[in-house]
């Protein structure tokens, strides 16, 4: 025998009793046609079982029908009267109370049924109750159920909120295991997608009005616009109704499988506030002959079956005269004549076409079946040996329960019928919006969510929805999805879905919208001014193109230029007494050095290249080097010189021009090697500096060696110092011809201009640095030319009359 638990009435009547005697049975109100079909479907599976040739021949299967009035304790005491052999008729020695139950719709139910029969090892299948808490194998040993597990509906219904970018919406949960457990379960899931649930409501069919309108002002006052209810149909039903009374629309509904396919609440009245809901559900299957088995019931036929003159009631809309005699006869319904009959009964009862959870019910009772037939047969129902290896009075519900474990078959629909580990069917579902057609909700496929190896896809025909809160799909947001070039910044306690937009700090970016972090642009990039995309920094370098560096290759050909034209006048009065007393010698050696100072500034200006930067250091260096070197030259022989007017002194003999090429000569070759040796061991190079700003990368040349470029500066210095003293010592010598003024005063001039060259050269930034290098150069190499040759020059040109020996040696 199989036991069928169902919530044929979907509302138990409590008394309150003192228990003086024996309580009275329960009282149940609201038959439920929808449940009804239910038993009808397991009652029709069983006679199709009977009638096989191939499942349990030989063999019988009967079977109890109970209602359990939506109740959890209605349900166990249901249970347990069919566990204990309640009302059986047959001898108990003949077989077991019952092999197993089909029970029951509601998780609550199904949790207080399989909790309590789970240590005795009768199995309970379950045809709509989805907890994912019945999964517990320690709690529920024996339960498995035809219907995924809400597990799965929920990582559905959070793939599907996700899809449609849904990221600020409600939850309204029926206040039991069911409705508690789908909603956490939900929740798990939305969050891990970054989803937010604003508010969740509770209802249950007892709750008193004041409980329901409290839940409608919980969706009225929130900005959600999408609100997924979970829970059975009879919970949810009162809640839809106060909704469509208040008029209240423009939320789209989120539905669970308990409710989006049942009858009661799909009708025109319910579609304007709940029109275009979304839910998913099992697959629908047409079983084969239902439909002239449901037609078939009539109360006259068979009085004795239970709820048939609830179902004639409902149905026809009269109460059955049965011999005569009317029992509970409710005096707002008519007697019916005996005439009438369900054949063309256009009723929506007899849709056998959208069967879900019925059909769950017939796999059900075909899954007990072939469990059944493994232990009398010890083998799977398709084999033809039809032999039986145990009685049917060994039955017992511990070996209906392992024999249920190893179940795997294929119904007549091509659909594979095995339980899992946990007792779970494989997950499939079927996404159903509500349309309006013909005047009736219609519930359309529009979508399915399968799992594949432990993968889970959804799939949704977006252009088969109905929307009826708008045209295209709802947008439900706590806060607008950031644009690009903003990041989200979460307002201190508010969900993640509630945020403000904050611009990207420069030299970050967002390039899509609703980003978290802002992405740093790579080093060589900047953000743009919109902060969506980065952009090359500008390369910045001392260009011949822009006005300081036309105007420093300006000066610096123009410093050429009078050392040539200088070089020249020397060369044309190379025998007045004026040159000849300045020594033409070292005065073109030092003119020619000056020349080359004043085009070491063009190596500085332009983008830097590898040998750019060697040449310009060490041009440098040599260059001011040679310079000082004929420098301390003329300082030596001017001194040497008036010193030769003593008697008995040779010095000026000795410093002659052999003398003098070797001190300009020796000077000069301990900088080349100081070069030499930089260029060997670490020579400059063109570099990328970021330090100087955020949008520009400066090119510079890095001096490779500090050490090797600091004792180049050094030496130039010494020499420098070097000829400030020696000018100095000498600075007495007769007025009309004191060389060593004119060489003292150059060297302050030289002096002090690379002395403030350091500070200025430290905190100069990017190409300013290589301007400011440049115009020490420069001012320094105009102190030499103009401190030394200019006087002569003036002679020379201006004041010829003064070119004579005579004015020479006036004061000597």
């Amino acid at each position: 025998m199989i036991g069928g638990i169902f919530p044929v009435y979907n509302k138990e009547i409590f008394n309150a009793s003192r228990f003086p005697s024996e309580p009275a049975a329960a009282t149940c109100t609201g038959f439920n046609l929808r449940v009804f079909r239910w038993t009808q479907v397991m009652i029709f599976a069983i006679e199709e079982v009977n009638r096989s040739l191939l499942l349990l021949p030989n063999v019988t299967v009967g079977y109890m029908i109970l209602n359990s009035c939506s109740s959890p304790s209605t349900a166990l005491k249901a249970a347990l009267a069919m566990a204990g052999g309640v009302g059986r008729t047959q001898p108990p020695a003949c077989t077991p109370a019952v092999s197993a139950l089909i029970a029951e719709s509601g998780s609550s139910q199904s949790i207080a049924v399989a909790g309590t029969l789970g240590p005795f090892q009768v199995p309970v299948v379950s045809y709509f109750s989805t907890c994912a808490c019945l999964s517990d194998r320690a709690k529920f040993p024996s339960f498995f159920r035809t219907i995924p597990s809400d597990y799965f509906q929920a990582k559905a219904l959070a793939a599907l909120v996700k899809h449609f970018n849904w990221h600020w919406i409600g939850a309204v949960q029926s206040d039991d295991d069911y409705g508690r457990n789908g909603v956490s379960a939900f929740i798990q899931e939305a969050k891990k997608l970054g989803v937010c649930v604003a508010f969740v409501g509770t209802v249950l069919r007892t709750y008193s009005m004041d409980k329901i309108l409290k839940v409608v002002d919980m969706i009225k006052m929130s900005s959600v616009k999408v609100v997924l209810g979970f829970a059975p149909e009879g919970d949810m039903y009162p809640l839809m109704l106060e909704i469509v009374k208040q008029n209240i629309t423009g939320i789209q509904w989120l539905a669970s499988e308990a409710w989006i396919t049942a009858a009661v609440p799909s009708t025109p009245e319910m579609y304007p506030s709940f029109g275009g809901a979304l839910g998913f559900v099992m697959h629908k299957r047409a079983i084969p002959k239902l439909k002239s088995f449901l037609t078939d019931i009539n109360p006259y036929a068979s009085p004795e079956a239970a709820f048939v003159k609830e179902f004639w009631e409902d149905v026809i809309g009269c109460t059955p005269n049965i011999n005569g005699v009317t029992e509970e006869y409710e005096p707002t319904k008519k007697l019916c004549t005996g005439k009438e009959t369900l054949k063309d009964s256009d009723h929506v009862f007899f849709d056998v076409t959208q069967l879900r959870a019925s059909y769950n019910v017939y796999n059900a009772v075909y899954a007990v079946a072939h469990a059944l037939h493994q232990l009398l047969f010890c083998q799977a129902a398709l084999n033809q040996t039809f032999k039986q290896c145990k009685k049917v009075s060994e039955i017992s519900p511990k070996l209906v329960t392992e024999n249920l474990k190893k179940v795997n078959f294929q119904n007549m629909f091509g659909d594979d019928i095995f339980f899992d580990a946990n007792g779970n069917p494989p997950p499939s579902y079927d996404l159903i919006n509500w349309q309006m057609s013909e005047g009736k909700v219609q519930h359309v496929t529009v979508g399915h969510f399968l799992s594949a190896k432990g993968d889970y896809k959804l799939r949704v025909n977006e252009k088969d929805i109905i929307w009826k809160t708008e045209q295209t799909v709802p947008k439900s947001v706590c806060s607008t999805l950031c644009p690009v070039g903003t990041r989200k910044a979460q307002i201190k306690g508010k969900p993640v879905c509630c945020f403000d937009c904050i611009p990207c700090a420069e030299g970050t970016i967002a390039n899509k919208t609703g980003e978290v972090e802002c992405t740093p642009c790579p080093e060589e990039y900047w953000s743009n001014s919109l902060k969506n995309a980065c952009i090359p920094k500008t390369m910045e370098y001392l260009s011949y193109q822009e006005p300081m560096g036309i105007a420093l290759t300006f000066v610096s050909l123009m410093g050429t230029a009078l050392s040539m034209a200088t070089m020249l006048i020397f060369i044309l009065y190379r025998d007045t007494p004026v040159i000849k007393a300045s020594n033409t010698e070292l005065s073109c050696f030092l003119l020619f050095s000056l020349f080359l100072c004043f085009l070491c500034p063009l190596t500085f200006i332009g983008k830097p290249t590898m040998w750019t930067c060697m040449l310009r250091h060490t041009a440098f260096g040599v260059t001011f080097a040679f310079c000082m070197s004929c420098v301390l030259g003329r300082t030596i022989v001017v001194v040497a010189a008036f010193k030769a007017i003593f008697p008995g002194n040779s010095t000026a003999v000795k410093f002659g021009h052999a003398q003098q090429r070797i001190i300009v000569g020796s000077c000069t070759l301990v900088q080349i090697l100081l070069c030499a040796a930089w260029l060997n061991i670490s020579p400059p190079f063109p570099d990328r500096v970021f330090k100087y700003s955020n949008t520009k990368i400066v090119l510079e040349c890095n001096t490779g060696s500090q050490p090797a470029f600091c004792a180049v500066l050094g030496y130039i210095g010494l020499l420098a110092i070097t000829c400030l003293v020696l000018a100095f010592l000498a600075r007495k010598l007769p007025d009309n011809f004191n060389e060593a003024k004119f060489i003292t005063f150059s060297m302050l001039i030289f002096c002090a201009v690379w002395i403030a060259f350091i500070p200025a050269y430290v905190s100069s930034p990017g190409k300013f640095t290589v301007a400011v290098e440049i115009f020490a150069i420069l001012s320094s190499a105009f102190g030499l030319l103009i401190s030394i040759f200019a006087p002569k020059c003036y002679i020379i040109l201006i004041k010829p009359e003064k070119n004579t020996k005579k004015y020479m040696m006036r004061k000597i």
